[in-house]
This record gives C-alpha cells, sequence and structure tokens, in this order.
C-alpha cells in the first residue's frame, strides 16, 4: 500500500489455546502477531527480541489485528484450531498497521478457502472481507491514507477498521496537541468508508486473481 510492504501470511495448528481447554471454550482461535523489521525505518529499529521484551506499540497493534479479523471469522466453524497470523514489515511509510489488517483479511480468505478444500471445515469460516485506513487532519483538511511524512504532520490520528458491508470493527481517533470538530469527524469517516470500500474492491480483485472465492455478501 504506497510504499508501505507488509508481509501477511497465516497458519494452522490443530490445536487450541490452554485457556480455551481450561474453560470448556469451544471453536478455535484466532491471534496475530506483528514486527518491524529492523531495515523497515529510515533508522535502524531495534529488534524485539534484542531488548527481552514486546514494545507497547507492537502489542497493542498485533492485539487490533487480532480483533479485526476475530469480529469476521466464525470460530465455531474453524474448529479445535488456532489460526495464526504473522504481519511483519518490511519497508514503512505511514499505515502500517492499517495494511497489516487489509492483508491479513486476504491471507486469512486464502486460509480458510484452504480448510474447506482439504475438506477440513465444512465451509470457509470466514464470513466477510475486512480493511483498514487512515485518516487525519492536515492545514485544517480531511485527508486519507496517510503517510509518514502526513504522519507526523497530522493535527488528528485516525483509523478506521470496517468490514465490506461498511460496519465498524473499530474506531481510532485522537487529537495530536489538538481537538477536532465533529464536522472533521463526519469528514474523515467519510473518506475513511470510501477508502475501505476502495481496499475491499482491491481485495476481491486479487481472490479472484487467485480463483480463491470471496465470502458472499
Amino acid at each position: 500500500m504506497g510504499n508501505t510492504r507488509v508481509i501477511c501470511g497465516v497458519m494452522i495448528e490443530e490445536i487450541v489455546p490452554r485457556w480455551m481447554k481450561e474453560q470448556n471454550v469451544t471453536g478455535g482461535w484466532l491471534t496475530a502477531e506483528y514486527s518491524m523489521l529492523p531495515y523497515s525505518t529510515t533508522t535502524r529499529k531495534q529488534r524485539d527480541i534484542s531488548k527481552g521484551r514486546l514494545d507497547g506499540r507492537s502489542t497493542e497493534i498485533q492485539r487490533l489485528i487480532g480483533r479485526s479479523l476475530r469480529a469476521v471469522v466464525d470460530l465455531e466453524k474453524l474448529g479445535p484450531r488456532t489460526m495464526w497470523i504473522d504481519c511483519d514489515v518490511l519497508q514503512a511509510d505511514g499505515g502500517t498497521r492499517t495494511a497489516a489488517i487489509t492483508g491479513a483479511s486476504l491471507a486469512v480468505a486464502i486460509a480458510c478457502r484452504k480448510l474447506a478444500k482439504e475438506k477440513k471445515v465444512d465451509a470457509p469460516p470466514i464470513r466477510k472481507l475486512v480493511a483498514a485506513v487512515s485518516a487525519g487532519i492536515l492545514d485544517g483538511t480531511a485527508i486519507v491514507d496517510l503517510n509518514y511524512d502526513e504522519d507526523k504532520a497530522v493535527t488528528v490520528d485516525f483509523n478506521l477498521v470496517a468490514t465490506e458491508d461498511s460496519e465498524f470493527v473499530e474506531v481510532q481517533g485522537s487529537g495530536e496537541e489538538s481537538t477536532f470538530s465533529q464536522q472533521q469527524l463526519d469528514e474523515m469517516l467519510v473518506l475513511g468508508r470510501k477508502g475501505i470500500a476502495d481496499l475491499i474492491a482491491a481485495q476481491r480483485a486479487v481472490l479472484a486473481r487467485l480463483m480463491v472465492s470471496p465470502p458472499a455478501n
């Protein structure tokens, strides 16, 4: 997406987390991991493993990715399996979390289709596609899909996650030492929803090229 490059992969294990067994929770589980490679930014980013812990930003983002995909995957239909989503940022130029969610949606759709093809499930457990996009207020004007320079300059930082039928999964917005009006919020929502519609169309085009049936509308 732009100059941001994120590899999104999905692997499925035929096990579930211990807490699900202990609490007698049926179905499967989906979780995500997110990392930025050292060379993805203009100055070298230290690997989390070298610090001995995941930084707060990465933890927040991988939880967001997990929530976004659990919103559209039927965990009961997934069965007693764990779906791992790995999002690795190769090059960062703004919007890495939104690119990760949008790419992860594609990867999950492909993985779910493979499960059905191998007859491990009756039907692909993904119900619909999901995508995410950033927005913000720059010089008093609402903009969408921010690059790094724009992200540094905006007075309002906004991220939107929504499904292909325009239902919200998550809305994140905050003023950067500033406030924003209801009108500006509405403008960012309009731009964000249009951006997500464009991303969903791009996802469906990719799935069509791969001959993978997308979720039914």
